[in-house]
């Protein structure tokens, strides 16, 4: 019996390119690699080389049409990709196809839009009154634009000259109805040694940056970086972490790029990238003005001015339960549990400090590494084993107290964004989830899942230093072991333990698992 195809289905609203480097030929390549069904839709046969693009044979409404139709039937797409459109009759009908999927499909596609030919809107190869067309009946449609510089510039009528500036031109496209705008850094000079990318959706703003790689092997850049970001959203990525999976995928072209000989060449297309070096430095200026992003340019060195978290006494923490009580505590340690949480919500300092203190008590009575979660100044001020904070808190908690305090920090993260934001400021353990749906909170759009949890141990395990990785949601006895199998060092489970039926056989059995994959990982790297 066959496989289901469940690929998510790309369209690809493009050019073709006939040297293959760009256009239709890059957005195939680039979302097959990624793990996508690419549909195809040509709107134009070019006619170009290396040297440039000579024509652009625009196909008629008929044809171009019948393509959509054909797909529509058994097609649907997850995301519609939009790249080259040559006339202003190819910009009407595009955008009302759009308005008929919104209506039709059972799910609205997502619609990302390259503006690959308006830098040179207004020339010969493109009609010039094309642009007012794409801004009145395009841009209301489309969820993402990918503009480089120039067309950024072009577009809203903003000169990029500083980071600031960035955000302006952001600012006046959204105005325009787009929902999210990123700008592609690589036509920029306002720093000479890194290319740094702005992906803004009106809530926030995502900075990411990479060294400049100097090859002429580029052609093909924006619509594979477009393809990209398109293939992540279909397969459910968030924003920000397409993004960064979008330039970790250009870092890789661009750097196996540079062993090719000759004149200017496509990109190089490779695989899901796995290498650390090709993923992006996460910048998080404190100001929302970016007025501090040539210090933290200046100073990617320095990798975080509160690094150096104390480490934990093992790489593999093992079974790790995050519990609500101080009577929970005291029940896991006595079942001989060595790492666990006392995770307590919506409590001042007063009428947590308490249990805080109990709890510590008790994790120092059975040499056991205890993580207090988010009341970070009761765990410095009760010198706690460890404290714990999410997103949120440590964007507001004073790490650089922490760190002096000698206690570990644990940081949750969802995605590739936040997983890298996090290792950038050397913790002592990461935790990674949700992997599957969980009962204690809402994770709609960030579920994991074993394959990228996979994908996260091969980039974590590109680190020098010891750093434990803890997987963490929805994971209960049925899933343990196939968790345990990825060769992560910890699982935290929370209701797999404090609902279960007879909560002292759970742990003996979730301990048991633990003990079991544990061992078989240590024979398969020996």
């Amino acid at each position: 019996m066959l496989e289901e195809n469940k690929r998510a289905i790309v369209w690809s609203i493009a050019g073709s390119d006939c040297s293959g480097g760009a256009g239709i030929q890059a957005d195939l390549k680039t979302m097959h690699n990624l793990g996508c069904e690419a549909c195809t839709v040509i709107t134009a046969n070019t006619a170009q080389n290396s040297l440039g693009v000579s024509e652009i044979n625009a196909v008629n409404e008929d044809v171009l049409w019948s393509q959509l139709k054909a797909l529509q039937q058994d097609k649907p797409a997850k995301v519609i990709k939009i790249g080259l459109l040559a006339n202003k009759r190819q910009v009407d009908l595009v955008a009302d196809w759009i308005l008929r999927c919104q209506k039709e499909f059972a799910e609205a596609p997502l619609v990302v839009y390259d503006p690959v030919a308006i830098a040179s809107a207004g020339g010969e190869l493109v009609e010039e009154d094309i642009l007012p067309t794409i801004k009145q009946k395009l841009f209301p449609l489309v969820d993402v634009l990918t503009p480089n510089a120039d067309e950024a510039q072009r577009l809203s009528g903003v000169y990029i000259i500083n980071w600031q500036s960035m955000l302006d031109v952001s600012a006046q496209l959204q105005k325009m109805g787009i929902g999210a705008v990123i700008i592609k850094g690589g036509h920029l000079d306002i720093d000479s040694r890194y290319c740094v990318d702005l992906a803004d959706n009106g809530q926030n703003q995502y900075w990411l940056t990479s060294e400049k790689i100097d090859t002429e092997h580029s052609h093909g850049g924006g619509c594979t970086y477009a393809s990209a970001v398109a293939a992540c959203l279909a397969q459910g990525y968030l924003l920000r972490d397409a993004v960064t999976l979008a330039k970790a995928y250009i870092n890789q072209g661009l750097i196996e790029s540079k062993k090719f000989d000759g004149i200017y060449g496509p990109i190089w297309q490779g695989p899901w990238p796995d290498k650390l070096i090709h993923y992006p430095h996460i910048l998080q200026p404190n100001s929302p003005l970016a007025d501090d992003l040539d210090w933290a340019l200046d100073h990617l060195s320095e990798t975080s001015w509160a690094s150096g978290f104390a480490s934990c006494d093992a790489e593999n923490l093992g079974l790790y339960p995050v519990v609500d009580s101080v009577q929970w505590i005291a029940f896991l340690l006595k079942q001989g549990v060595k790492t666990l949480q006392l995770r307590m919500k919506n409590l001042s300092l007063e009428e947590v400090e308490p249990h805080i203190i109990k709890a510590i008590e008790l994790g120092r009575e059975y040499n056991a590494r205890l993580f207090i979660n988010d009341y970070w100044q009761l765990a410095v001020k009760h010198n706690a084993y460890g404290v714990h904070l999410g997103q949120e808190d440590v964007q507001s908690a004073d790490l650089d107290q922490i760190k002096q305090a000698g206690l570990r920090l644990g940081i949750s993260t969802h995605g590739e964004y936040e997983l890298l934001a996090a290792m950038q400021l050397k913790p002592s353990y990461l935790a990674v989830g949700a992997i599957y749906p969980t009962k204690t909170k809402d994770m709609s759009g960030q579920i994991q899942g074993i394959t990228r949890l996979r994908r996260y141990l091969t980039l974590k395990n590109q680190i020098r230093a010891p750093l434990p990785m803890v997987a963490i949601g929805g994971i209960n006895l049925e899933r343990a072991a196939k968790v345990w199998q990825t060769g992560v060092g910890c699982i935290a489970v929370v209701t797999a333990i404090t609902e279960a039926d007879d909560p002292k056989q759970a742990v003996i059995e979730l301990q048991k698992i633990a003990q079991t994959e544990l061992i078989t990982q240590t024979m398969t790297q020996d």
